[in-house]
């Protein structure tokens, strides 16, 4: 099962430690000595202070999850591999309460809303540092690929930890990716692992990791790829309603992807107390952005090209000076480049060409004060520098452009008490941004104060029931597209405002050894979003503009349950699922033709399955994701309505030791029903593939 990393400095777990040392320290440090001699030796040096290998106490992820007073969900690496995912992209539709806005194919766009809150409301972390994009406010994940990702979850609110950067306080959920870091056996300092795929469409994703221990106290890591998928896959267009039964049959076209991605990092461990890292991220894509498949403009698919590269560098130091106080420091350096080019444009130039420059710089602050063994409080401080450059394929565009640089500092006071059957957080955030433009006219700024507060109780003793809520009040700010981007812009806009309400239940408990695990959560919720950013024509179609207009109302429900069975000795059978129901209405204006309805791409239900049959000679894994009817526009019509789908993937997979060596196979069939949907409409997803993989480790 897959394991998390949990810290007791209580006294009977200390002495429950030091009796596992106890009972493991002949086969770990003197396995070629009789136990009775090492026995005999410790009875006679009873007295005497002995150092020991240190070890790690863990526990089940899932059991992590269910003692959280706000939602959260974790895949492990183990899990991931269960799944038949290739992206972090794949991996997010089986979170809970999660729509993966998919344009298609490896290359599309591909956005995450949580609980219809929109994907701007979503923060990405990579290794405890947030991923930013103040161009548009929404992080494309489709570019984080699953090589080297040891855990990816999902907090819904807040996190429990009060110990982080004040950015990650700061979004209405958070994506947490992390990384592996180097781990090495006594006389092995190195580790090396290479990687193959290949599948349907052209796919080929080669994939190196390398990690080496310089000396006792650094390491290094060092990991790459390249993937390349054409990407021309056929799908069936439906004409008129999608519900209908005229088709015809094409090949979807410019849906190719070529990208690189390269990392490596230092990492240092001064003492047991002290460590740091210092990580460099590059990659770079060059890919065609599918057009929708309508009235038969097959120019429309060949038109759209983007190239796109991100690089940062990220750095980390964290101290524990004593059991009561702890303090950390990030810094960040973040460049970002867009180049869009369509040149089926009906224009004087024939085309339309953008391209934006980012750049960030990021430091913060935060200190862990432990006042008293179960009541904690933290300070953190973060404060960026953002701007962004544009260049158009007209000059005068150009010329005009804000050229915005924004300045904001985030200061956040936490605190966290903890017993055995109780736990609660609180927050309060504080939000300070000036705006400076070289052009035009620059957005307003802003000071918010943003609270949080979270509780979870065990009512039961014996049994590991517990009841758990929260409130978070969060802003998102108008990204730069919204504020200056060329004819559409208004840099009058207000943040929007979002009030969170979650009030659930979580149940966990080992039966015996056949049923090792079972464990179950639900959560009702309750969102309302203010002064929601839409783009609105204004005198005709060709001219619009961004306002604050948009009210919504969000209910909803989230049901997951997992278990495992052992079957026998060595088979080990994982079963879990979720299911979601979700009511996102706009509540905007009473009289409006829309109020009431479904806000686009929101199924009422959805949800997913997996099902793992772990045994020596191979393991088996089956996934599902399905979601119902949605609409494509806010008028719920039955021309705008999206009819549900579903979509199954099997694998097979075994690993061979050789000699040092470990070798891994694995064979995956997805969308095995090859089922024809679309996520978004007029973008239609792949049918059925076929993926292999082989991976070599040492």
């Amino acid at each position: 099962m897959s394991m998390c990393i949990l810290s007791y400095r209580s006294f009977s777990v200390a002495i429950l430690c030091i009796g596992i040392a106890v009972l493991i320290a002949p086969q770990v440090v003197l396995a070629n000595e009789p136990a009775d001699r090492f026995f005999h030796e410790m009875t006679l040096d009873t007295l005497k202070t002995y150092d020991i290998e240190e070890f790690t106490i863990t526990e089940n992820y899932r059991h992590a999850e269910v003692r959280t007073a706000a939602p959260l969900q974790i895949l492990s690496a183990k899990q991931l591999e269960q799944l038949n995912v290739l992206q972090v992209s794949d991996a997010v539709k089986h979170f809970s309460g999660v729509v993966v806005k998919d344009y298609g194919g490896v290359g599309g766009l591909k956005t995450v809303s949580v609980r219809s809150l929109g994907a701007v409301h979503t923060a990405v972390s990579y290794d405890g540092i947030a991923v930013s994009d103040y161009q548009t406010g929404q992080i494309d994940i489709g570019r984080f690929s699953l090589e080297n990702v040891d855990m990816l979850s999902l907090n819904v609110g807040q996190s429990d930890n009060i110990f982080q950067s004040a950015q990650l306080f700061a979004s209405a959920s958070l994506i947490n990716i992390r990384t592996k870091t180097p781990a090495f056996e006594i006389h092995k300092p190195m580790n090396l692992q290479a990687s193959v795929k290949a599948g349907s469409f052209g796919l080929i994703n080669p994939a190196f990791a390398l990690q080496h221990r310089l000396n006792r106290i650094f390491s290094l890591s060092y990991g790459g790829e390249w993937l390349s998928v054409q990407g021309n896959y056929p799908y069936v267009l439906l004409q008129g309603n999608q519900e209908g039964s005229n088709a015809q049959r094409a090949v979807r076209k410019n849906s190719d992807v070529r990208n690189i991605r390269g990392e490596a990092a230092l990492f240092a461990k001064f003492s047991d107390t002290q460590s740091a890292y210092l990580k460099t991220y590059f990659y770079d894509s060059d890919r065609g952005l599918p057009g929708a498949i309508i009235l038969y403009n097959d120019a429309a698919f060949i038109s759209q090209r983007l190239h796109d590269y991100t690089f940062f560098t990220q750095a980390h130091y964290e101290n524990h000076f004593s059991q009561q106080l702890s303090m950390q420091f990030n810094a960040k350096y973040q460049h970002g480049y867009v180049h869009y080019l369509d040149t089926m444009v009906l224009s004087v130039s024939g085309k339309e060409e953008n391209i934006f420059t980012q750049n960030e710089y990021y430091v913060s602050g935060s200190l862990l004060y432990k006042a008293f063994r179960q009541l904690s409080f933290a300070l953190s401080s973060d404060f960026s520098v953002n701007n962004m450059f544009a260049a158009y394929e007209s000059a005068s565009l150009t010329a005009n452009f804000a050229q915005p640089v924004r300045y904001t500092w985030l200061s956040v006071l936490a605190s966290k008490y903890e017993s055995e059957n109780f736990l609660a957080t609180a927050s309060l955030l504080s939000t300070i941004t000036k705006e400076t433009t070289r052009y035009a006219d620059r957005a307003k700024n802003q000071k918010r104060l943003s609270p949080f507060v979270s509780a979870t109780y065990k009512p039961f003793e014996q049994a590991d029931l517990r009841i758990r809520a929260f409130y978070k009040n969060s802003i998102h700010l108008p990204t730069f597209n919204d504020l200056y981007y060329a004819r559409v812009g208004n840099a009058n806009l207000k943040p929007e405002i979002t009030n969170q309400f979650n009030l659930g239940a979580t149940y966990a408990l080992t039966i015996n050894d056949c049923l090792p695990l079972l464990s179950v959560t639900a959560d009702v919720y309750q969102n309302y979003v203010k002064d929601k950013i839409v783009v609105l024509p204004t005198q005709n179609l060709f001219k619009w503009t961004t306002l604050n207009l948009g009210e919504v109302d969000i209910k909803g429900l989230d049901l997951a349950i997992e278990a495992s069975v052992q079957l026998w000795r060595d088979i080990l059978l994982v079963l879990g699922g979720n299911y979601n129901y979700q009511s996102a209405t706009d509540v905007t204006n009473v009289n409006s033709g829309t109020y009431g309805h479904q806000i686009p791409y929101t199924p009422w239900i959805s949800g997913s399955g997996k099902i793992a049959l772990e045994m020596p000679w191979v393991n088996i894994s089956y996934a599902m994701l399905w979601s119902g009817k949605r609409y494509a526009l806010f008028q719920n019509y039955a021309a705008n309505r999206l009819p549900g789908y579903s979509d199954h993937s099997i694998s097979a997979s075994r690993a061979f030791n050789i000699r040092q060596c470990t070798l891994s196979l694995q064979l995956e069939a997805l969308n095995i029903l090859n089922e024809n949907y679309a996520v978004v409409k007029w973008f239609p997803m792949p049918g059925r593939e076929f993926r292999v993989m082989m991976k070599i480790g040492y």
